[in-house]
């Protein structure tokens, strides 16, 4: 019968029934596979291998990056007098550049207050129109021919190009 074992596979040596007729030997090889095939296998994932990313590292030698100040050094109530100056001076700087850009948005969205209710009165009546039932719709065309009328005679007065300023 020892033959035969040495000749049959592994895998069919393990299996249930054919273990009860096997001699000691035999039994003590295939475990030994086992645990060897166990703890070799035991460590490993079947995992793809990820690759590594590169990381980027930037040295700072301060935090003010970091943090977004825009001074490295602060004073309050008359601690560091030299570093309040320097403060003073900078948002005075800040406060002169903040006025500028703001300055010139105001130039570039002027808007009158009429113009922009005039703008949002035909937002709204477009808007009305459009959710308007089929049963109201000849009064609203009576009211928007009403209207029309009314903005012809607003609009007769000739606007004169105004040149702008430098």
């Amino acid at each position: 019968m020892t033959s035969d074992a040495s000749k049959l596979s592994k895998n069919l040596l393990r299996m249930k029934f054919m273990q009860r007729g096997l001699d000691a030997d035999t039994k003590k090889q295939l475990e030994e596979e086992e645990r060897r095939i166990i703890s070799d296998e035991h460590w490993y994932l079947d995992l793809p291998e990820l690759k590594a990313k590169e990381n980027v590292i930037i040295e700072e030698n301060s935090f003010v990056p970091c943090e977004d100040l825009k001074y490295g050094r602060m004073s309050f109530k008359g601690f560091n007098p030299e570093v309040e100056k320097l403060m003073v001076l900078m948002n005075t700087l800040n406060e002169e550049e903040v006025e500028e850009e703001e300055e010139i948005s105001r130039m570039e969205t002027d808007v009158t207050d009429e113009e922009m209710a005039r703008r949002y009165e035909s937002l709204v009546a477009s808007m009305k129109k459009k959710f308007v039932k089929k049963r109201e719709r000849p009064a609203m065309e009576k009211q928007d021919e009403e209207d029309a009328n009314h903005n012809v005679e607003q609009t007769k007065t000739k606007r004169a190009f105004l040149k702008p300023q430098d």
